[in-house]
């Protein structure tokens, strides 16, 4: 499958978890032959996006492949996989649970079976800045951020995710997702008292997502995504 074709299936997927927002967010797939990215052209939404509605993007900001303008946020996934050449795929979202959680700056505890995803260990935040991360130096810092993590809320903002390809970005984001609002839903009727310790997060993560798992996960997101 082509690197244009995964970008289209990702981000269908990612309407097919319910984290659309009209027109915005994205998802990135690694050019093989090391150009820039694939992701999809500014204007549309998550579930509209075909073979037709993908660019190339250089990692100079550049429109290599499609018509328009690249997204102002490129630079996101442009200096994720520049820092990490482990990354195929990268994603941004304005996940409605994940934007209403990191308001409430508390820490994303091992709640639900998702939050183990971090092992334990509380989500990274990127706070530099709230609005539009639409230059490379606030790209780098986002990545900084993120680090080796798997996914990372942005305060006021969203969230991105990153993988060693479509699947496992797609799925971390939905995780990340479905944890906050897990967690807020929880925090809605009263103190959160019972959550995995450490051990137990560590535990669950190799047993509940393991890249078996992810794909699983994954797979069902696609056809979702792919019957639309």
């Amino acid at each position: 499958m082509s690197a244009a074709e995964l970008a289209v299936r990702a981000t269908r997927a990612l309407a097919a978890a319910g984290q659309a927002d009209m027109v915005w967010g994205h998802a990135a797939v690694r050019d093989p032959e090391g150009r820039g990215i694939w992701i999809k052209a500014p204007g549309w939404g998550l579930e509209e996006v075909d073979a037709d509605r993908v660019q190339l993007v250089s990692f100079d900001a550049e429109v290599l492949v499609g018509t328009g303008a690249p997204h102002k946020e490129c630079h996101i996934h442009l200096e994720i996989m520049r820092r990490r050449p482990d990354v195929h795929c990268t994603v941004h979202t304005h996940a409605q649970a994940a934007v209403a959680f990191a308001s409430l700056d508390t820490p994303l505890l091992p709640v639900s079976h998702e939050a183990t995803l971090f092992g334990g260990a509380d989500v990274p935040r990127f706070t530099l800045t709230g609005g539009l991360v639409e230059n490379p130096d606030l790209g780098r810092a986002l990545a900084d951020t993120l680090g080796d993590a798997p996914a990372a809320l942005l305060p006021k903002h969203g969230l991105v995710a990153a993988g060693d390809g479509a699947g496992s970005a797609v799925m971390h984001a939905v995780l990340l997702d479905r944890a906050c609002q897990t967690q807020l839903m929880a925090m809605a009727a009263g103190p959160v008292r019972v959550y995995s310790d450490a051990a137990e997060a560590a535990a669950k993560r190799s047993q509940c997502w393991p890249p078996r798992q992810i794909d699983a996960g994954w797979n069902y997101l696609d056809r979702k995504g792919s019957s639309r």
